[in-house]
């Protein structure tokens, strides 16, 4: 399959036309023979690619003490305990950092607060953040998540996932591909025979169909 998967994505790069902007490559996901009006049969997943994202992902970390001070070396933005009121009064700027910023981390202890107040701007947005023993050192889970996509299907059976930007290698793109395959199959009940067809495209380039079989 991996031939398959390159020889799409370098027809989806070469028949896009140039842009002035850096253009993502996303997936077009098409699932069958899934209720996903059940919520639990709907495809919410995180996958870590292995070929990383191409360009920035932002994480900001919830911490004091000495999360926050290794979360400085490595988050892009570190919010201290005594902010989180401020953001919960402040709802312009909560959803400005909740657009802003691709992930968050939280010391444990913060959970339960943040949930409260901020749980209605991060929940919806699937960015809740992922929490960390207090005084436990943030950058490795940082470091991951500059390589996450998330999965969300929501009810829809056609849902777009990320994988990578036009000016990477197309060998590259193909091994990030696979990776959110594989965790796509193991989630669905079926594995492959849940998935209708895939699809890959640059932001505004043509949509190329994948071959799976």
């Amino acid at each position: 399959m991996h031939d398959k998967i390159v020889e799409a994505v370098r027809e989806a790069i070469e028949k896009a036309k140039p842009r002035n902007f850096k253009e993502s490559v996303d997936l077009a996901i098409n699932l069958k023979d899934v209720d996903l009006s059940i919520p639990k049969n709907r495809i919410n997943e995180e996958v870590i690619l292995p070929s990383g994202r191409g360009k920035e992902i932002k994480v900001a970390v919830f911490g004091s003490g000495e999360t926050a001070l290794k979360a400085k070396e490595c988050a892009d933005l570190v919010i201290p305990p005594e902010e989180i009121d401020k953001l919960a009064e402040n709802k312009r700027k909560a959803r400005k950092i909740a657009n802003e910023y691709d992930f968050f981390i939280a010391e444990a202890p913060l959970m339960g607060r943040i949930g409260k107040v901020l749980g209605v701007i991060l929940g919806p947005r699937g960015k809740m953040p992922k929490p960390i023993p207090p005084g436990g050192d943030p950058c490795p889970l940082v470091k991951n998540l500059k390589r996450t996509v998330r999965m969300r299907s929501r009810d829809k059976r056609t849902f777009h996932v990320p994988v990578g930007t036009r000016d990477m290698d197309p060998e590259d793109i193909a091994k990030n591909i696979e990776e959110v395959i594989k965790k796509l199959e193991a989630k669905l009940e079926r594995g492959m025979q849940n998935i209708d067809s895939i699809y890959v495209k640059t932001t505004m380039g043509p949509a190329i169909r994948i071959k799976l079989r």
